[in-house]
């Protein structure tokens, strides 16, 4: 039994010290930080970090909460998110803030949103959209009533 426990682990660190390494990785590229400048900013030597995107050590809680809150994410996106479009890997979004996938157009201009997010967001047939545009960066959805409620407001 207990070599069964430590070849998990083993399986699960594994899997987790991967992700973490690419996105601490990517998170430091996208953002234009050296090594250094996130070390610094967290406490720690620039070889300590060289050693996480390495993947030869991990981080410990606390010095990924540093890291989750210099890239203004969860810890658990920071470690266990691994998503792509096509191949290109993709940061994980900042807190509350999600990319679902991608879906395709058929040819009568219909998209098929996740189940998993039309329950999420309690969307049904018939539930109406605004479609929001921005000319640089492509369209949104948003559920009408919420629209409509956010206007009122304004």
């Amino acid at each position: 039994m207990q070599i069964y426990l430590d070849v998990v682990n083993s399986f699960l660190e594994e899997g987790v010290n991967n992700m973490l390494k690419e996105n601490i990785v990517m998170f430091r590229n996208v953002n234009g930080h050296s090594q250094e400048e996130v070390a610094e900013k967290i406490g720690i030597s620039r070889q300590a970090y060289a050693k996480w995107e390495k993947g030869e050590t991990i981080p410990d809680v606390e010095r990924c909460q540093k890291l989750a809150e210099l890239y203004g994410v969860t810890i658990d996106s920071l470690i266990n998110f691994s998503g792509k479009i096509g191949t290109t890997k993709l940061t994980p979004g900042p807190k509350g803030k999600y990319i679902f996938g991608t879906t395709k157009m058929n040819d009568r201009g219909q998209i098929v949103i996740p189940k998993k997010e039309r329950n999420l967001f309690g969307i049904d047939s018939g539930a109406s959209f605004v479609v929001l545009r921005d000319e640089a960066e492509g369209i949104a959805l948003m559920k009408a009533d919420l629209f409509e409620k956010r206007l009122n407001a304004a």
